[in-house]
């Protein structure tokens, strides 16, 4: 059975980059797992991906060497089981604000004795390049949990959601934290409730042996966070790059519009 070298990569503190993938489209996702990241998230949350495009394109993701991630609509257990039992790797559980909701999280993706996990399904298995029990054996060890911290109420709870047994990552969400203490939805902000949330987070995650990861809209941002400590780093997404190069190669000309603006 494959093993899972994000989780790997986390564990020795060392940093893991990947993307979102927004787009139900299977060949954007082939192509993207061709690119060289670490990881790819498809993206379940704002998007009208489905459960049957998501499976498609786990597979195309393993398939091309890439670990595929999930974020899953909500923090429930079906959304949870269904994306795990159609094969991905793992997966990033958005707005999650407290202990309770973590643990939610644990139980809904473990398999026993540690969780509630049903048993079912072969295709998890086979992006593994395992056979079922083989999968059943091993999944606990190998499925990458991520939780979203991305409201202020999850930064007033970080270290008790980070002391959660089975937890590999939290993951800034700084669009939704911004907006969540009034202010308008950014990647960046120099004001001090956004930055000192920042350090409450590394300093939590670092305290409980989880790798802090953010999502950030470039590379040169990537490298500032990555410097800072932060691990499980997403830079934009496929429509973020796609959009940006186009932009740029039309503005070079004197062209474009500012009418279409890639938020992640």
């Amino acid at each position: 059975m494959k093993s899972n070298t994000v989780k790997e990569k986390l564990k020795r503190g060392e940093p893991s980059v990947g993307t979102w993938l927004t787009l139900s489209d299977p060949m954007s996702a082939r192509l993207m797992a061709r690119v060289g990241f670490d990881w790819l998230t498809v993206e379940m949350e704002h998007t009208p991906v489905t459960f049957e495009h998501a499976a498609t394109n786990f597979a195309l993701i393993a398939a091309g060497g890439t670990v595929p991630l999930v974020r899953v609509p909500w923090n429930t257990g079906e959304n949870i089981k269904r994306v795990l039992d159609t094969g991905a790797w793992g997966i990033v559980v958005p707005m999650v604000n407290s202990r309770a909701e973590a643990e939610a999280v644990v139980r809904a993706a473990k398999y026993h004795p540690i969780g509630n996990r049903s048993v079912g399904g072969t295709v998890h298995a086979a992006n593994f390049d395992a056979d079922p029990p083989a999968y059943y054996a091993n999944a606990n060890d190998q499925i990458l949990i991520v939780l979203m911290i991305e409201h202020v109420d999850a930064i007033r709870n970080i270290d008790d959601i980070c002391s959660v047994p089975g937890i590999d990552a939290v993951f800034i969400g700084p669009n939704d934290l911004t907006k969540s203490m009034g202010m308008a939805p950014v990647f960046e902000s120099p004001d001090s409730e956004f930055t000192e949330a920042l350090d409450r987070v590394l300093k939590a995650a670092r305290k409980h042996g989880v790798a802090p990861g953010i999502h950030v809209a470039d590379a040169p941002a990537a490298r500032r966070r990555i410097d800072q400590g932060f691990q499980f780093v997403a830079i934009t997404s496929e429509v973020g790059f796609l959009l940006t190069k186009a932009k740029e190669s039309l503005n070079s000309l004197g062209l474009g519009s500012d009418r279409v603006v890639a938020r992640y």
